[in-house]
């Protein structure tokens, strides 16, 4: 199966150019997500943190508090 792929990547110009596009899209994005984890505040970072341990009531009100205050 292999050999059919390869042989109608072979007939295309320019093909070699995608592996690397591909890295540098893959490192750019990981590299994107590390600046913004490093630049997150404590808080934010604490508050995120807490998220997996709040029951579903709380996260209703929170939604709701920040809906009424946005309008």
């Amino acid at each position: 199966m292999l050999r059919f792929i390869k042989h109608n990547l072979t007939t295309i110009d320019g093909v070699e150019i995608f592996p690397m596009l591909s890295l540098l899209i893959f490192v750019l994005f990981f590299a994107l997500v590390l600046v913004r984890v490093i630049r997150m505040s404590k808080s934010q970072v604490a508050e995120l943190s807490d998220i997996p341990f709040e029951d579903e009531a709380t996260e209703d009100v929170k939604l709701a508090s920040n809906t009424s205050t946005n309008d």
